[in-house]
């Protein structure tokens, strides 16, 4: 067994690589700026995890593993490359563990199912991973955020299938092969790596597509239709997998005309639909016997910071939510509004990086239809440098019926509850320290 170590081992993507790595069996140590949940359940796994940066972290024989956020002068980083060590970005890790999976387990070999796409791949993972799980079929998955039933975002099992949400947000996608990709979506997005725009994403994904043996694609989504390739189609239309049938939680689903199976969701939102009807398109395709699990998809609430209730005080409701485009911050607008009525939706909205504020400014702005109330936060620069004349203040300037609340977020949190009343929902919409406001707020 290997011994590796992580350079910022609390987020949630390389956590979830670490615990895989702890449950079969490896060695593993690493170092974060700060403790967290997610660090002290590595502990409780047996990870030697320290606060802060120093070379002395690094063990002298050890594969490093590191994200494309730690740069080249980091302490650590310095270290391994004196001690000459091997240095893994998290996606070649990844890739590692994929085509391990699908060297072991039972009948020769695990069924990597990969879920890509700008939107949804964190939730159709978790999904997936959930009910193969709850089936007995003991997966091993590595996903993108925590599965709140299952309190893991990642496990190692010995069933016949490995799940795993495959980013694309810095063109390491291309490093993976797995027997089943699922495309929810493509648009513009991560403008600081796909300086062209979609023409370098749609380049991205169509070096994925070759190099997959079966791909399975959203019919509907006009950005998929740009990739080259004979894809498996699931969509509301014209689609090999079809939900011709939606009736409040029921969800008909057909494959080729013919019914397939009856699904139940709680999830809210037709974006939730698209995400249901890819994982019964994967799983059915992967050999699984989806009429015998059809009733295992209702008790899954989604995916942590994906719509999630933080907490409720005085008459007032508080929800997290990853979203940081356009169409994610719509989609999650539009499930609150339908659950709550948009005059009582409130959304915080932290945009997530200068240059896709900049890149998307009009379709940000088009985007809080469904709230009856809009405050705007200061960007969270992801390492980035400010861009001039990109910022919050003049966002919320050009948006009609919203606010700008500046500071960390303790202080949005002081600023805005004094303005709530009972019957208020508060949605709170980004990919930085947003997070937090829930706990603010609920203090």
């Amino acid at each position: 067994m290997a011994k590796y170590h992580f350079i910022a081992i609390g987020g949630i993507g390389m956590s979830g690589l670490a615990k895989y790595l702890l449950e079969d069996g490896h060695t593993v140590s690493g170092s974060d700026i700060a403790d967290s949940k997610y660090v002290d359940k590595l502990r409780e796994m047996g990870a030697e995890v320290s606060v802060g940066h120093s070379a002395g972290n690094v063990p002298e024989d050890a594969i490093v593993i590191k994200s494309t956020a730690i740069r080249d002068n980091n302490p650590e980083v310095i270290r391994a490359k004196e001690l000459g060590l091997p240095i893994y970005h998290r996606s070649d890790l990844l890739k590692e563990i994929a085509e391990r999976a699908q060297q072991e387990g039972k009948d020769g070999g695990k069924c990597f199912i990969g879920f890509s796409g700008t939107h949804g791949k964190t939730t159709t993972s978790g999904l997936a991973s959930y009910v193969l799980d709850k089936a007995g079929l003991e997966p091993s998955f590595v996903d993108g955020g925590i599965i709140p039933e299952l309190n893991t975002n990642a496990q190692h099992r010995g069933g016949k299938y490995f799940v795993a949400e495959l980013d694309e947000s810095d063109g390491t996608i291309v490093k993976y092969s797995p027997d089943i990709l699922v495309i929810n979506n493509l648009e513009e997005d991560h403008i600081d790596f796909y300086t062209n725009g979609m023409s370098d994403l749609v380049e991205t994904f169509n070096c994925i597509v070759s190099q997959s043996k079966k791909v399975i694609a959203n019919n509907d989504n006009e950005g998929i239709k740009l990739l080259k390739g004979d894809f498996i189609t699931f969509g509301l239309n014209d689609a090999d997998y079809t939900a011709k049938s939606i009736n409040n939680e029921t969800l008909e689903i057909y494959h080729h005309g013919e019914l397939l199976t009856t699904v139940k969701i709680q999830l809210a939102g037709i974006h939730n639909v698209y995400n249901t009807l890819a994982v019964v398109a994967a799983l059915n395709e992967a050999g699984v016997d989806v009429k015998q699990i059809a009733q295992l998809f209702y008790p899954f609430t989604g995916m942590g910071r994906r719509f999630q209730k933080v907490c409720e005080f005085d008459g007032i409701q508080v929800y997290d939510d990853y979203a940081h485009h356009p169409t994610e911050i719509k989609a999650a607008l539009q499930a609150a509004a339908s659950k709550f009525g948009k005059e009582n939706v409130a959304a915080v909205f932290q945009p997530h990086r200068f240059t896709r504020l900049q890149a998307l400014w009009s379709e940000f702005k088009m985007a809080f239809e469904n709230s009856g109330r809009i405050i705007v936060t200061d960007v969270y620069a992801a390492s980035e440098d400010p861009l001039e004349g990109v910022n919050s203040e003049k966002f919320a300037s050009e948006l009609p019926n919203s606010e700008y609340i500046s500071g960390s977020m303790q202080e949005v949190a002081q600023k805005l509850k004094p303005t709530l009343k009972s019957g208020d929902v508060v949605v709170g919409l980004g990919a930085g320290t947003i997070t937090n406001l829930g706990k603010e707020l609920c203090r």
